[in-house]
């Protein structure tokens, strides 16, 4: 299964992606750490534009046609991506699920996004401005919508995996 989880910076998808690959022993792949890794490498991609979603994507369907679990945290803000992302797990015959985190209070939001550090060598985190300016469509499919807004992460994995399991 292809977990695809999408949303703005800051709105907890590491933390929970992080905690739900632990848990189920999946793959775990974050954008900005192959975004990251592409701009450091001999290559000097800067702008990388899509090429971390393009790797990311091609190892999640390797690991996806072994029969595992395979959990992709990008912010994912187009449809053209999420549907690459759908395609993805369907060319490797395996089940996904679309899954938009949220942090619905926007104080809450802001002081996460201000006051975060990166775990990621050179990667420069967005400022609050970034993330109200950054493109973000509307959803026009199903998903399992996560609001972690005032909440534990605990609370928010088990909500998640509490929806996985109602898909299987």
């Amino acid at each position: 299964m292809l977990i695809i989880l999408s949303g703005l910076p800051g709105a907890g998808k590491t933390t929970l992606g992080r905690a739900l690959a632990t848990q189920t022993g999946g793959i775990y792949l974050r954008i900005d750490t192959i975004e990251q890794a592409l701009k450091r490498s001999r290559l000097m991609l800067d702008p990388v534009d899509d090429a971390g979603y393009a790797a990311a994507m091609a190892i999640a369907g390797d690991n996806l046609k072994f029969g595992r679990i395979v959990v992709a945290d990008s912010v994912n803000p187009i449809e053209l991506t999420r549907k690459a992302w759908r395609e993805t797990a369907r060319r490797a015959g395996a089940s996904f699920a679309d899954v938009e985190v949220v942090c619905s209070d926007a104080a809450e939001h802001r002081r996460r996004v201000e006051t975060r550090a990166s775990d990621i060598e050179g990667l420069v985190q967005p400022k609050w401005a970034d993330v109200e300016a950054r493109e973000y469509e509307p959803w026009t499919n199903d998903r399992i919508l996560i609001d972690t807004a005032g909440r534990e992460p605990a609370d928010c994995l088990m909500e998640l995996v509490d929806a996985l399991s109602r898909m299987a």
